[in-house]
């Protein structure tokens, strides 16, 4: 959501930043409603007022015995009375279609993000670790885990495509990813783990902008609820329509839930594995900041999703998304892209924006300044630390070995119970 005092005093510039993003020019469409609406406003103002001042003059009118005048102001009263209503609707009208115009637009990029249409054009801002020269022919995910408890027909049968059915040793694996996970953002990094709801209300998608526009991404049920996307809405509507203490802040949160995204736009892409499921797993990771604080929390939460992968030792880059790629939310996005030997390509494991106060507006989110008497909204950010199910493929394919089994990264044999490899199943 977009604050229309900006839009007010800054057109051009609001234009220019939407045109960074590749959305029209809308600045003068958008003042033109409000125009009309405060219009209406003062009308109503100035209605109301005369109205005020009609019904105090009928009593002074009859007070005189001047029952002429007291008729005559009688009637201009209810002729007000009447045409109240209507200026009601109409100024309800205007501010509707004005909200939902607002509702549509996404964030305002950053001056930090580059500009590109797509993926190709995001920049790379390093990379980490030493990719593994194998001795025999590394195997995809999808072709190694099978033999190891990853079982894609049981899920495709239970479901439908994009499902997918974990057993034993495989399980543990991936159970242990999760909880590995949450024990270093809560223990080393300060964040609160929490548990959420997995349905919310259309409202929470709202508030952190995936509704209306990306409705069909989502998976709504018989009742009207949502399934989660991503932790991210909870999370981040667990502070809506509040006024928030200077001291609370920042409030960082985090949490491992499923997620479920119905995948609209991505037919015939990555149909075969882990890699776009209809179901998945993810810790995600939530703060809630002053604004002065936002660009620094952001370098602060890429640090704790890099801290996984360099734990599991796992190679990656860090891109700079440009601006035709970014999420609608976004002021500015960094994603963390792992490498996977048995494709020969990195792929997006977490994806950490700033979204500045763009989803707070949407909730209503603010705070109290320690030195104001007044309130300011909150800045929010969001990010992956770090998709479950994707950790677990660039796990299979980075500690694969010749014999078909997997080797298990130190950093989670406390959590596998024993079970250092993976072995092919009988």
């Amino acid at each position: 959501m977009h604050d229309l005092k900006y839009i007010r005093e800054n057109p051009e510039a609001f234009d220019a930043a939407l045109k960074r993003r590749g959305a029209a020019a809308v600045s003068a469409s958008l003042l033109a409603l409000d125009e009309k609406r405060r219009a209406v406003q003062t009308e109503m103002q100035a209605s109301q007022a005369r109205r005020n001042e009609a019904s105090k003059a009928i009593g002074a009118a009859m007070g005189k015995g001047d029952t002429a005048t007291a008729e005559a102001l009688k009637a201009e009263v209810a002729s007000l009375k009447d045409s109240m209503p209507q200026m009601e609707e109409q100024e309800r009208a205007l501010a509707s279609e004005l909200d939902g115009l607002l509702a549509a637009l996404p964030n305002l990029p950053s001056d930090e993000a580059p500009d590109g249409a797509d993926e190709t054009e995001n920049v790379e801002q390093l990379r980490w670790g030493q990719q593994r020269n194998f001795d025999f022919e590394p195997k995809d995910h999808a072709d190694l885990g099978p033999a190891l408890g990853l079982d894609f027909e049981t899920g495709v049968a239970i479901s439908g495509a994009r499902f997918t059915f974990m057993r034993g040793q495989m399980a543990r694996l991936n159970r242990a990813i999760g909880q590995f996970m949450l024990d270093h953002h809560t223990v080393q990094r300060g964040y609160t783990e929490c548990a959420t709801p997995y349905l919310v209300k259309q409202e929470s998608l709202f508030g952190t902008g995936q509704l209306p526009k990306f409705a069909e991404d989502n998976f709504q049920t018989t009742d009207g609820r949502w399934l989660i996307p991503t932790a991210e809405v909870s999370l981040t509507n667990s502070v809506r329509e509040q006024i928030l203490d200077d001291a609370a802040l920042p409030i960082r949160m985090t949490a491992l839930t499923p997620c479920f995204r119905s995948e609209a736009g991505a037919a015939g892409r990555d149909t075969k594995g882990l890699i776009r499921q209809h179901q998945f797993e993810k810790v995600e990771l939530v703060s809630i900041v002053r604004p002065e604080d936002s660009v620094a929390e952001h370098e602060r939460m890429v640090e704790s999703a890099e801290g996984i992968l360099q734990a599991l030792e796992l190679p990656y880059r860090k891109m700079l998304l440009c601006t035709g790629d970014m999420g609608a939310s976004a002021r500015k996005t960094y994603d963390l892209e792992v490498w996977l030997p048995g494709q020969g390509l990195y792929r997006e494991i977490s994806s950490c924006s700033n979204c500045g106060d763009w989803q707070a507006r949407r909730m209503n989110t603010r705070y109290r300044p320690a030195d104001s008497k007044g309130t300011a909204f909150v800045h929010t950010l969001n990010g992956s630390g770090l998709a479950v199910g994707r950790t677990l493929v660039a796990i299979l394919e980075n500690y694969q070995q010749a014999d078909g089994s997997v080797s298990i990264p130190s950093a989670l044999l406390p959590y596998m119970g024993g079970i250092t490899r993976l072995e092919p199943m009988a």
